[in-house]
C-alpha cells in the first residue's frame, strides 16, 4: 500500500469517527433533551444517598442475639384447657384472624389451646390476649416458662374485650420483668422482634419491620373496640397471641393479637396492640379487676376528600363526630352533630381510632381539650369524659321492611337520581313512625360502583338533610343536586337504623 493511499484511510476514518460521533449526540438529544449533557440537564433522583455509611451486619446481629436474650425469660407460654363450651375447633374462614390460641384436640369435649404471655410485675402478673384466656375452665389456665421446665397455675385477674387484652396471676416471686417501651414513638421501618410460642414451639424470636402504625382491621366484635393496631412482618403465627413485639433496645411496645391470612398462618401481615394502651388496661385491671375508662359519649367517623370538601374543611382532616348521644360528656361540653374533631389535647386525629385510642388512655373524671371545626371556624372545648352508658338496643332490619299498600301516603314519585347512582322515594307515614323521623326521602335503589355505592349509601337508607337543608320529599332532594356544580361535593344527613350519620357524595364531572 503506498503512502498516499494510507493517508486516504487514515483520513476516511477520522471522519467516520467524527460523523459518527455527531450522529450519536443528535440522536440523544432528539430523543431526551438534556440528558447528554448541556445547559438545560434534567436531574433525575437526589444528589445522595439518603443513609450514609454501610452498616454494621455483626452489630445488627449481636444487637438482635442481645434482646432476644433479655427478652425471652419475660415472656411466658400459656395454656388454657376448656370444656363444655365452644372451642372453635375451626378458625372463621375469612381474611382477618386472632394468632390464637392455637387448638389441641378440638373433636374432643375437653380441649386445649396455647397463646403466650409477658410478665409485667416481679410478683406474677402477666398481660396476654382476652381470647386466650376467654372461655378458659376454672383452674384452666396453666403458665409455662420459658426454658418449659416449670408450670404454674393462673388466675384470670380480670379481661377487656374492648382491646383483646387480659391479665393473669401466678404466685410467684421476682420474676423476669419485661421493660415497657412508648408505642408513640414507634416508626414504621424500624427493627422490631416477635417473641411468643406459636404452633406449639415455645421461646421462638422471628424479626421483621414496622411495616404500618394506627391499622384497623375491624376484628373485635364491638361498636366501642379499640383497634390502632401496629403492623409488623415479623413472623407470627397461632400461639403468638399475647406475646411481646419488642424494639433493638427490647423494649415491648406491642402485644401480638391477629394476622391478616388467607391460610390462618403467617403470610406477612401481623397486628399488635400498642403497648401505651396495654399499660392503662393492665393498671386498671390489677388495680381494680376492670378498666375503667373515659367516653366523650359521640359516634364518630373518618373524614375523607369528598366528605372534606362538602364541609369546607378544605383537605381531608379530622374525625367527624356523626352524633352526640343523650347524656353523654360531650353533649354537657356543647358538641354537636356534624362538628370535626381536629386534635385532642394538641395531638391531632386524622381517625376515628386514632381519637379512640388517645380516650382510651384516659379515665372517667378527666378532662380533654378538643380543637373542634365548625361552621367554618375553629373552636376549642373541655370534655370531662363520663363512664360508659347503657347503650339503647339497635332497631332490627326485620322492623324497618317496607311497608305495603300505603301507597296514598306518597307525595310525590319515585326519583331517579342516575348521576349518583341511585333512586329516592317519598316515606310513608308509617315508616317515618318507625324510623322516628319527621321528614326525609328514603333510598329505594344503589346502583353498583356508582357515587352513592362507593360513598356507602344503602338501600333503605333515609336522606334527611342535603346541604344542610331539610329534604321533605325526593323532589326537595333533586332541586338542591341543582344547585352544585359538577366536581362539588354534597353533604347528606343519613338515618340508618337508630344511627344517623354524614355521607358526602360528589357530583360528577
Amino acid at each position: 500500500m503506498t503512502k498516499k493511499s494510507v493517508f486516504i484511510s487514515l483520513f476516511l476514518i477520522t471522519v467516520g469517527i467524527i460523523v459518527g460521533a455527531l450522529l450519536v449526540s443528535s440522536s440523544t438529544n432528539g430523543v431526551a433533551p438534556g440528558l447528554a449533557g448541556g445547559s438545560d440537564d434534567i436531574k433525575l433522583g437526589a444528589a445522595s444517598a439518603p443513609v450514609q455509611g454501610n452498616v454494621d451486619l455483626k452489630a445488627a446481629s449481636n444487637a438482635f442475639v442481645a434482646v432476644s436474650k433479655a427478652v425471652t425469660p419475660t415472656v411466658v407460654s400459656i395454656v388454657v384447657t376448656t370444656s363444655g363450651k365452644k372451642s372453635q375447633p375451626d378458625m372463621p374462614q375469612d381474611f382477618w384472624h386472632w394468632f390464637g390460641p392455637d387448638q389441641r384436640n378440638p373433636e374432643q369435649r375437653k380441649s386445649q389451646g396455647g397463646g403466650s404471655g409477658v410478665i409485667v410485675t416481679p410478683d406474677g402478673y402477666i398481660v396476654t390476649n382476652n381470647h386466650v384466656v376467654d372461655d378458659a375452665d376454672q383452674d384452666g389456665i396453666e403458665v409455662r416458662m420459658y426454658n418449659d421446665k416449670t408450670r404454674y397455675k393462673g388466675k384470670l385477674v380480670g379481661t377487656d374485650p374492648t382491646t383483646d387484652l387480659a391479665v393473669i396471676k401466678i404466685d410467684q416471686k421476682n420474676l423476669p420483668v419485661a421493660a415497657l417501651g412508648n408505642s408513640d414513638n414507634v416508626q414504621v421501618g424500624e427493627w422490631v422482634l416477635a417473641v411468643g410460642n406459636p404452633l406449639n414451639l415455645t421461646s421462638t424470636v422471628t424479626a421483621g419491620i414496622v411495616s404500618a402504625i394506627g391499622r384497623n382491621i375491624g376484628i373485635i366484635g364491638d361498636n366501642y373496640g379499640i383497634e390502632n393496631f401496629i403492623q409488623t412482618d415479623a413472623a407470627i403465627n397461632p400461639g403468638n397471641s399475647g406475646g411481646a413485639l419488642v424494639n433493638i433496645n427490647g423494649e415491648v411496645v406491642g402485644i401480638n393479637t391477629a394476622i391478616a391470612s388467607t391460610n390462618m398462618r403467617y403470610q406477612g401481615y401481623g397486628f399488635a396492640v400498642p403497648v401505651n394502651i396495654m399499660k392503662t388496661v393492665a393498671t386498671d385491671l390489677i388495680q381494680n379487676g376492670k378498666v375503667r375508662r373515659g367516653y366523650i359519649g359521640v359516634r364518630i367517623k373518618r373524614v375523607d376528600e369528598t366528605l372534606a370538601s362538602a364541609m369546607g374543611l378544605g383537605k381531608a382532616r379530622g374525625v367527624l363526630i356523626d352524633r352526640v348521644e343523650k347524656d353523654g360528656a360531650g353533649e354537657a361540653a356543647g358538641l354537636k352533630d356534624g362538628d370535626v374533631v381536629l386534635s385532642i389535647d394538641g395531638k391531632e386525629v386524622n381517625e376515628a381510632n386514632e381519637l379512640q385510642s388517645q380516650i382510651a388512655l384516659r379515665h372517667p373524671g378527666d378532662v380533654v381539650t378538643l380543637k373542634i371545626f365548625r361552621d367554618g371556624k375553629t373552636i376549642d372545648r373541655k370534655v370531662t369524659l363520663k363512664p360508659r352508658g347503657d347503650s339503647k338496643p339497635v332497631v332490627e332490619a326485620s322492623d324497618r321492611r317496607e311497608s305495603e299498600g300505603e301507597g296514598d301516603d306518597l307525595k310525590s314519585p319515585t326519583v331517579n337520581l342516575s348521576s349518583l347512582g341511585m333512586s329516592v322515594r317519598p316515606l310513608t307515614a308509617e315508616e317515618k313512625r318507625q324510623a322516628d323521623v319527621d321528614n326525609g326521602a328514603l333510598v329505594s335503589e344503589v346502583t353498583p360502583y356508582g357515587e352513592a355505592f362507593d360513598q356507602g349509601l344503602q338501600q333503605r337508607d333515609i336522606i334527611v338533610e342535603a346541604d344542610r337543608k331539610a329534604v321533605s320529599s325526593p323532589s326537595d332532594l333533586r332541586r338542591i343536586l341543582q344547585t352544585k356544580k359538577a366536581g362539588e361535593a354534597l353533604l347528606l344527613r343519613v338515618k340508618r337504623q337508630e344511627i344517623m350519620t354524614y355521607i358526602a357524595v360528589q357530583i360528577p364531572k
